[in-house]
């Protein structure tokens, strides 16, 4: 294993060819500064065939590698704060973007590529690379496959896992899976492309993708509608998806405290609604070119009033206006870490059980305690982030040991209703212990059987998903 005084690994590594620096911040640090990383050395190879002598030679010297792609995951799965140090490996440097194909509608990047950098060569071509969230300038296409990262766009498009076609991966014995195809239908045998899509990197290293493409939308309406509920929005999401057909993009539910963080931590921001409602949705509808979509939208919202779903809208009516809408709904995260949570969860329940668990789940978790609570996120996947803070002019730290236990009430609550205590960051390092008590036994064991069986050493990822 590596250890501080001995950098023979290392200085191998480098006599191969290989760049190798010592570990510091970002590849040390969850970007929330709740895991610190124990590793002492960073390998950044510069193709696939350095990626496979790294593994390779980490299996001889049995050395974890932890796998490191933009660094904005969000349950530790790129840092180890305990155990032997690993040897981090960046993708960094794989950040080409190989070819683009916009009569088949897809192209073909390495692992390193960011989100905005994919987007920008497809929207070059016309094409739509529709993975999006605020992270994505520094997000890196390998890391979002690697936990089937989601975003704003699952909706209409399904989440990184279906829009990509193929990979090309380093396996934990240095071998090359070369699943490049780009192909719609490949019927030959166990599909190792979707084995490794979401395995966060503890069963091979992606270093490439075939990624599907769509037609740009050529029109974009976005709103910022006012609604009574949260069952009132799933009505309305049902009405629009009705009235559009499958234009509906996005569809965000936001509550009044969000707002409220905002305009304590965002004072430049300038907020839809002069009075905040108590619940909004920000839907966006794109259509081709024989239809507009803000008549679409406005007719939609029309209905909606007609049958008490919504009280109020805003309509972007500018790209700089739908800029700054969006805006409002991806600073949301920031205004949340500069309050300060006791506790934030990634979960994710049947549309049909949403609101009755959100209404069940402000009940149950102010009888623990007296909190803040603020839930938003895509409602039109199921998948909310529910985070608690403490009582305005409490401190975050004095509430800090509550965290469990709001935890643990909050995902029993979602576990008795169907849903997961993790939509789309993943189970990284953070949450080893939620999987082993909500996971299904027969589940977790095939998992760890396929682990097993493609790395007896345990050396990609250690740590991650499994207890070490």
């Amino acid at each position: 294993m590596l250890k501080e005084a001995d950098t023979a690994f290392a200085r191998s590594l480098e006599e191969a060819g290989i760049a190798v620096r010592a570990a510091s911040a970002p590849y040390l640090e969850e970007m929330r500064g709740n895991f610190v990383g124990r590793s002492e050395f960073v390998a950044l190879p510069n193709s696939t065939d350095e990626v496979a002598r790294i593994v390779r030679r980490c299996g001889e010297g049995r050395v974890g590698v932890i796998p490191f792609g933009g660094g904005t995951g969000l349950v530790a799965g790129q840092v180890a704060p305990s155990g032997p140090p690993p040897l981090v490996l960046s993708l960094e440097r794989m950040s080409a973007i190989r070819s683009v194909y916009p009569d088949e509608n897809t192209m073909t990047v390495e692992a390193g590529a960011t989100l905005a950098n994919i987007q920008t060569a497809a929207s070059e071509v016309n094409r739509l690379f529709p993975l999006s969230y605020a992270s994505q300038g520094s997000a890196r296409i390998g890391g979002a496959l690697s936990v089937n990262s989601g975003g704003l766009n699952v909706l209409r498009y399904g989440p990184a896992r279906d829009l990509c076609l193929g990979v090309e991966a380093v396996l934990p014995n240095g071998d090359v899976f070369n699943g490049l195809k780009r192909l719609r239908k490949d019927n030959t045998g166990y599909d190792l492309r979707n084995l490794l899509i979401g395995s966060e990197g503890t069963l091979g290293i992606i270093t490439a993708a075939a990624l599907k493409l769509f037609p740009l939308p050529v029109h974009l309406a976005t709103a910022f509608i006012s609604v009574p509920s949260p069952t009132a929005a799933l009505s309305l999401l049902s009405l629009f998806r009705e009235h559009t057909g499958d234009g509906v993009s996005a569809f965000e539910l936001i509550s009044s405290q969000s707002f409220a963080f905002l305009r304590e931590t965002h004072p430049e921001l300038r907020l839809p609604f002069e009075q905040d409602p108590e619940w909004c949705v920000l839907v966006e509808v794109g259509t081709g070119p024989s239809t507009d979509a803000e008549t679409l939208l406005a007719e939609a919202f029309e209905k909606a009033m007609e049958v008490d779903l919504a009280s109020d809208a805003r309509l972007a009516q500018s790209g700089q206006q739908r800029d700054a809408f969006w805006a409002v709904r991806e600073n949301i995260p920031e205004a949340n870490r500069r309050i300060g949570a006791i506790a934030s969860h990634d979960i994710a329940l049947p549309l049909g059980e949403l609101p009755a668990f959100l209404e069940e789940a402000d009940t149950e978790i102010r009888s623990l305690f007296p909190m803040r609570i603020n839930a938003f996120g895509h409602l039109g996947d199921g998948n909310l982030h529910y985070n608690i803070f403490p009582p305005e002019g409490e401190s975050r730290e004095r509430m800090r040991d509550k965290a469990p236990i709001v935890t643990r009430k909050l995902h029993d609550l979602v576990a008795a209703r169907g849903g997961t205590f993790s939509a789309e960051h993943g189970v990284g390092r953070a949450k080893v212990d939620e999987l082993k008590r909500y996971g299904d036994p027969a589940k977790l064991a095939a998992m760890r059987t396929i682990k097993d069986a493609l790395d007896p050493l345990g050396i990609l990822n250690p740590g991650a998903i499994f207890a070490e």
